[in-house]
């Protein structure tokens, strides 16, 4: 049972970050205000980066240290799946409509993160103990 609360605690912040995306992705666009061009694709691409941060860090030292490339696979098509959900969600706002593009941004946010996090990480990241 002790392992299983640093394991739920390690996947608090990543709950956090869904919460928020749901937050600002159930505001209407009329109360959105009006951005320069194309800041909605580089706020997409943040915030699932973040999303993907989050989830590196959920995941079991072990396992990041064994199976990255498993692992930055996994952070992926968790984002993407709720980017998906995300965008159907929005379906249901008035003014907002789901967007292919927004789902480009949030994955490659996630690619970015999770692969710079856990696939290209320095050698002695790789080896070393991590804590956590």
């Amino acid at each position: 049972m002790s392992r299983s609360l640093p394991a739920l605690a390690r996947f608090l912040p990543a709950l956090g970050v869904m919460g928020a995306i749901f937050l600002l992705s159930h505001q209407p666009a009329t109360d959105l205000p009006p951005l320069f061009p194309h800041f909605d694709k580089l706020a997409h691409f943040s915030i699932y980066g973040l999303l993907a941060a989050t989830l590196v860090g959920a995941v079991p030292p072990d396992l990041r240290r064994r199976r990255p490339w498993a692992a930055a696979g996994a952070i992926v098509l968790w984002c993407l799946a709720y980017g998906i959900a995300d965008e159907f969600h929005q379906s249901f706002i008035p003014g907002r409509s789901p967007s292919l593009a927004d789902i480009g941004a949030d994955t490659l946010g996630a690619i970015v993160v999770s692969l710079g996090a856990l696939v290209f990480r320095q050698p002695s990241e790789k080896t070393g103990e991590e804590t956590g």
